[in-house]
Order: C-alpha cells, then sequence, then structure tokens
C-alpha cells in the first residue's frame, strides 16, 4: 500500500503567522502548482493515485481539485486531515502571542491547549482515526493525500514509530512529498521518500 503525502503550496500570508485552522489562500494558482507537482511526481516515478484525499481548506482543496482533473481519479475531503486548531492563536504572529504561554505549552507539549483550541494528543487522535480508516482499505492505493505539515509529520510519526517531536525537526517544504509504503503482510511501513 502506498500513500503519497503532499503538503500544500505557500500561502497568501507573511511568514511567521498562526494559521493552522485558519482558511487561507495558496499565494500562487492552484494550476500552476498542480502542474509543478505532477513534474515532480513523474521525476520521482510515484505511482499515479487511484484516489486523492484532501483536507477541506481551501490551501489543500483548491491544488487537489486541480490534481484530481490531471489524474482523472476521484477526491474526497476529510476535516480529520485539517492543521491543528490553534484556538486563540489563529492568525495571529507568533511573535506577537504571550512568550509565557508558548513556554507552558512547550514545557507540556502533548497536553497543554493554552491557546483554547486543540492539544497534539488530540490532533495526534484525530489523524490517527483517519489514519486507521484509511489502513483498512488496500483498493485505495496508491492514494496522494493533500494536506498539511503537522498532518504529514503526525502520519509519520505513527506509521514509522518516531516520536513526534523527533518529526519536527525535520524539514518540510512547501509543495513537499513525502512517500510512505506498506508493506500488508508484515504490517510494516517504511519511508520511500520525504521532502522530495
Amino acid at each position: 500500500m502506498d500513500i503519497v503525502l503532499i503538503r500544500h503550496p505557500a500561502v497568501a500570508l507573511d511568514a511567521g503567522v498562526c494559521y493552522g485552522h485558519s482558511d487561507v489562500a495558496l499565494a500562487e494558482d492552484a494550476e500552476v502548482s498542480s502542474a509543478a507537482l505532477a513534474l515532480k511526481l513523474a521525476t520521482l516515478q510515484v505511482p499515479a493515485p487511484r484516489v486523492l484525499m484532501s483536507s477541506p481548506l481551501k490551501r489543500c482543496s483548491a491544488l487537489a481539485a486541480e490534481m484530481a482533473n490531471d489524474f482523472g481519479c476521484v477526491i474526497s475531503h476529510d476535516d480529520r486531515l485539517m492543521e491543528m486548531n490553534f484556538g486563540a492563536w489563529e492568525a495571529q504572529r507568533w511573535d506577537a502571542i504571550d512568550r509565557e504561554l508558548l513556554d507552558d505549552w512547550a514545557a507540556n507539549f502533548e497536553h497543554a491547549r493554552a491557546h483554547g483550541g486543540e492539544s497534539v494528543a488530540q490532533f495526534v487522535a484525530r489523524v490517527r482515526a483517519w489514519l486507521d480508516a484509511f489502513a483498512l482499505t488496500r483498493e485505495l492505493s496508491p492514494a496522494y493525500v493533500v494536506t498539511h505539515a503537522g498532518v504529514i509529520r503526525a502520519i509519520a510519526s505513527i506509521v514509522l514509530d518516531v516520536p513526534l517531536e523527533r518529526c519536527l525537526r525535520w524539514s518540510l517544504d512547501m509543495s513537499g512529498i513525502v512517500w510512505l509504503r506498506r508493506n500488508d503482510e508484515m504490517r510494516q511501513w517504511s519511508l520511500v521518500r520525504w521532502n522530495a
């Protein structure tokens, strides 16, 4: 089973703004981004998708719609593929958020909810629920999933059995591709590509 996770392209926001659940637009046209990704995927010899899944946020869904047209496949949206909800911090500059609140969050990274949104544990549980449902459907392989950096890192952490804190240190560019493969007989996942 192959799953190809695609991080959305750059958004039309200044750098340094927290925009987890915020529904922000792409900086460039989705059609242009889709064409560039199709070329990159072909160069990497990634098999064409049977299905395309996406976060419903427009920075992902706009790209996914273009890709579904290009590949002639069905697209489905799932709220569980949305980025983490940062509550009151949404659309705030990270450097404008109270330093003490950020320190409290870092001190209890997994469970703190100083912002009033999701804790990391809640976010990872939501992503795991999606992954568990996906893993039961081998006929959907290969699947492309257009989503967010946090979701991609959570999935990698779960399937590769790597602590999330470690995955957070791995570079993941806008429009980055992460290709994972599961050996269904051994029920083991392996990493084919990271940040391609």
